[in-house]
């Protein structure tokens, strides 16, 4: 991999730089050459009266500019790529919120849900209208609350509906999310969740994206390559049910989907009790924090509500802004066009010629 900040896709014509020393150097000549003419004057004194003050640094100044502006030029003709910062292209952002009993532990004031469901109104705020986002709400099973639209009003009042339910299908959270991003692919849960398992003599080793009969093969992407969405996950515990998570975060980064990964809790965890039962909750870290190394995004921690809704802001600026590698030629010719300019301008305004 390359480290270098800049690279160049013609570097070969790097070579033509080492003109720029036979430049000076005809500069220098020149300068020789025009004191030379000037002792064929029988009188010096003659020379310096009719020319007066000298120019100084003034006489110096235009032809170093344009030095500096052909040097520029050459460097656009070799067409240097730099990494900048740039407005992303995500377009579609898919949140997937645990919606799972263990959410109403207290440990995150007022409570897991309710916190997590302030902190997706922010973040909700906080993007730029233009982003789409679909909400997937999990707990035993998972579906879509609110398909994908550019209605703030929609999405807020599909938070606010969140009902608590038994059991916690991170896996199958992932898969819905990828169905509602892929709905041309045909993603069925219900054919990877229960058909796999039906008999008990398959293969366990089959992957979910392996096609059934006559269905087209699936042809995987680099992990990470799909800049079009992306999938925020929030939960807080361990999946007991539903698809297995490493294999759903496979079928994301087979699809370059990211899929960012929050924790909200603690991992310590807190008993609670849920219709009749009770239990401690912990946050499964480590699983989460292989969701996203293997979708090539990154895992956040939210111990606290003030930390939960930090995380939404920095995700929210890591979604609307990112680093691409992008050709500069077009800057530095620019830059060489003002110096080339300026160059002559000054020239012109302090001796009325052109160099």
């Amino acid at each position: 991999m390359n480290n270098w900040p800049v690279t160049f896709l013609w570097p070969q014509l790097l070579w033509l730089l080492l003109a720029l020393p036979m430049l000076v150097l005809l500069y220098v000549w020149l300068l020789r050459r025009r004191k030379q003419v000037a002792l064929r004057y029988a009188s010096l004194s003659i020379v310096r009266e009719a020319m007066g003050k000298g120019p100084g640094w003034r006489r110096h100044l235009p032809p170093v500019l344009l030095l500096l502006a052909i040097a520029l030029m050459l460097l656009a003709a070799s067409r240097p790529m730099a990494s900048i910062v740039l407005p992303s292209n995500q377009q579609t952002i898919i949140l997937a919120m645990d919606v799972s009993g263990s959410m109403r532990a207290e440990d995150v004031k007022p409570n897991r849900l309710v916190a997590s469901q302030n902190a997706a109104k922010a973040f909700l705020a906080e993007l730029p209208r233009h982003v789409k986002v679909g909400i997937v709400a999990f707990a035993g099973s998972a579906q879509v609350v609110q398909p994908v639209t550019l209605s703030r009003e929609d999405l807020l009042a599909a938070i606010d509906k969140f009902q608590l339910q038994r059991a916690t299908a991170i896996g199958s959270a992932i898969v819905v999310s990828l169905s509602e991003l892929f709905p041309d692919q045909r993603i069925n849960l219900a054919d990877l969740t229960y058909s796999r398992n039906a008999d008990p003599f398959a293969p366990k080793g089959r992957s979910l994206d392996q096609p059934r009969g006559e269905e087209k093969p699936f042809t995987p992407v680099a992990p990470g390559s799909y800049s079009s969405a992306a999938i925020i996950l929030l939960t807080d515990g361990q999946r007991t049910t539903g698809v297995d998570t490493a294999e759903a975060a496979k079928m994301a980064a087979d699809r370059g989907v990211r899929v960012y990964t929050v924790g909200v809790g603690t991992v310590d965890g807190e008993i609670i009790g849920f219709e009749g039962w009770s239990m401690r909750v912990r946050l499964d870290e480590e699983s989460l924090k292989d969701v996203a190394r293997t979708t090539q995004a990154e895992y956040y921690y939210a111990g606290t509500a003030e930390n939960l809704k930090k995380v939404y802001e920095t995700l929210s600026s890591r979604l609307t802004v990112e680093k691409k590698e992008t050709e500069v030629s077009g800057l530095l010719a620019l830059a060489a066009s003002l110096l080339a300019l300026l160059s002559a301008g000054l020239s012109v305004l302090w001796f009325n010629r052109i160099l």
